[in-house]
């Protein structure tokens, strides 16, 4: 295939991007689609052969497994048929023809599919050998038991062997949690003088990071689905237990209601879609249950429904669980996981993250491709409203603060505008307002993940680490949110980090324990030098860059007690 044709089928490709191409989620560069579709190790798959696909050998369907799985299984699907991207089933993509796909690898679209080939990602024989392996059946994995579970478990210091007290003069409430993606680690930062406590062993690429009901443990999870648990009572905290609890994953969390505290964890998974109950005091697995089900709309079935948030139920003891491909937003009761009961909430497809109110009553549920947010009552147990939003929002947990004109708000950034949409949240002194979006901001641009404000600040801000400029993914904005009138200000947070060539992405706001701090991560590539930048709250100027070798790609950051207490 000469350059020529290629040029040709990248126009085609890109005329039919909308019709063909991922709509929900632009993918503007390797970087976002690192962040969505991290590498599942995902092994014993036996090579299919399709009827009408092109020949393949065992060598060309093992590397394109290898390469699906690490690159393409977070927006596809694990068996391809489709969440934030397109399906890839071969009455699709037979259609299309192996010429045309192979462009479509290569250049992209404007529709959200990345450019493989001009990135350099892929090499022609790698995109030639994908675009035939799409072109078969997609190959089922194992399915991942008890059995596999148990073998994978690991209790490193049990529980009658651990401290009965704090050994350590750490601010433990004031520890912050980092996650060094592409290491496999997490560093524990003390957020009282910057300096590191200790790099923990972890999964790879690990999603989130949180405490237990008592702030002792922290537990983590990698998107490979290993989770850790951290003692930070020890003298120097470390891992006193691990498990692996699928093949690829994303949340877990902590039973919080008063008399269950620390007694239960639960993590969900990407695949085998299903969710774990796990012995809170050394992660050992008690109950394995299957997403598998009907969509919410259409009911249809969904052979791989994932599991994406999980919070703990301040009202009742229930994890709540966003199944993301049904919509379906479950209330597991674990008062008695013997005779596990069970709420389903139909909401919309696709949800994928949220937070509390600032009351912690309402579940304030992101669906990313549907363009909406679902309020859930916990207390009721029952949806309150959905309400429509801009493209593809995607809060994290989002940020609660007083709006001057509509009172109580929570709010969202999207991955596909450049708004943040704001919410009202009181439906009792603001009764008109609540559940509506009732003001939307603008931000430097596309590319939103994270936005953030703390009860003691007046400030609003946000990160743009998607985004391909690099003026606008190396720095921040951040609004005063007493004046909505006033357009926000622009802190240069890479610069200011001063850590080299690369291209130095600023993600995910956090605060400290006390609220008068914020932290960014640089996210550098994994050979260069990366750093964590730490701004005055009032001021907005730089108090601290913590730099270390062993920071390496961090990414996400928890301080503790803002995690434990669910302040956002």
């Amino acid at each position: 295939m000469n350059r020529k044709s290629l040029v040709l089928l990248s126009a085609l490709a890109l005329a039919m991007g909308t019709a063909w191409g991922a709509e929900e989620g632009k993918h503007p560069d390797k970087t976002q689609q690192s962040y969505e579709g991290a590498p599942s190790p995902i092994q014993e798959v036996k090579r299919v052969i399709t009827p009408g696909a092109p020949d393949m050998t065992q060598e060309e369907f093992d590397e394109a497994k290898k390469i699906f799985f690490e690159r393409c299984a977070g927006c596809h699907g694990v068996l391809r048929k489709g969440a934030t991207g397109k399906p890839l089933t071969p009455d699709i993509t037979q259609a299309k023809g192996t010429e045309y796909l192979k462009a479509f690898i290569t250049y992209g679209s404007p529709a959200g599919m990345p450019n493989w080939g001009t990135s350099g990602d892929l090499t022609e024989k790698q995109i030639d050998v994908m675009a035939r392996y799409i072109q078969h059946d997609a190959p089922i994995p194992p399915e991942w038991g008890m059995d596999k579970m148990m073998e994978s478990w690991k209790v490193v210091i049990p529980s009658e062997k651990r401290p009965t007290k704090k050994m350590n003069n750490y601010h433990i409430e004031n520890i912050m949690s980092v996650t060094l993606r592409d290491a496999g680690q997490v560093a524990l930062i003390d957020g009282d003088t910057k300096e590191i406590i200790n790099i923990v062993n972890t999964g790879y690429a690990v999603h989130i990071s949180r405490p237990s009901a008592s702030g002792r443990y922290i537990f983590v999870i990698g998107r490979d689905a290993k989770v850790d648990m951290i003692d930070l009572w020890m003298e120097k905290p470390d891992k006193v237990a691990e498990i692996k609890i699928g093949l690829e994953a994303r949340s877990i969390e902590t039973s919080k209601y008063k008399g269950y505290e620390d007694k239960y964890a639960i993590a969900g998974a990407y695949w085998p879609p299903q969710y774990v109950i796990m012995d809170g005091d050394n992660l050992k697995p008690l109950k394995i249950v299957s997403t598998r089900g009907y969509t919410v709309d259409t009911q249809t079935y969904h052979p791989e429904p994932r599991v994406a948030a999980i919070v703990a139920s301040h009202e009742h003891p229930d994890f709540i669980i966003n199944v993301k491909e049904t919509g379906q937003i479950l209330l597991v009761d674990y008062s008695d996981i013997n005779n596990l009961s069970v709420t389903t909430v139909g909401a919309a497809r696709f949800l994928h993250d949220g937070g509390w109110d600032s009351t912690q009553r309402y579940f304030m549920d992101a669906a990313n491709k549907s363009n909406k947010i679902a309020v859930l009552d916990s207390k009721t147990r029952s949806l309150t409203a959905l309400v429509d939003v801009g493209k593809i929002p995607h809060p994290g947990r989002g940020a609660n603060f007083v709006d001057p004109e509509f009172g109580p708000v929570w709010s969202t950034g999207h991955l596909g505008d450049n708004t943040i949409a704001l919410i009202g949240t009181d439906p009792v002194k603001h009764k008109k307002f609540a559940w509506k979006k009732v003001r939307s901001i603008d931000t430097q641009g596309g590319g939103n993940l994270f936005i953030k404000t703390h009860p003691k600040s007046h400030n609003l801000w946000f990160d743009n680490p998607l985004n391909p400029d690099d003026n606008i993914h190396q720095s921040v904005g951040v609004y005063d949110i007493r004046h909505f009138d006033q357009k926000f200000q622009v802190l240069p947070i890479a610069e200011w980090a001063n850590v080299g060539e690369g291209v130095k992405r600023v993600v995910q706001p956090e605060y400290n324990a006390k609220g008068d701090e914020v932290w960014f991560s640089v996210w550098n590539g994994k050979t260069l030098e990366s750093a964590i930048v730490v701004v005055d709250d009032k001021t907005r100027t730089l108090k601290k860059v913590i730099k270390d070798k062993r920071l390496v790609t961090p990414t996400g950051k928890f301080n503790v007690y803002n995690t434990m207490h669910d302040i956002y």
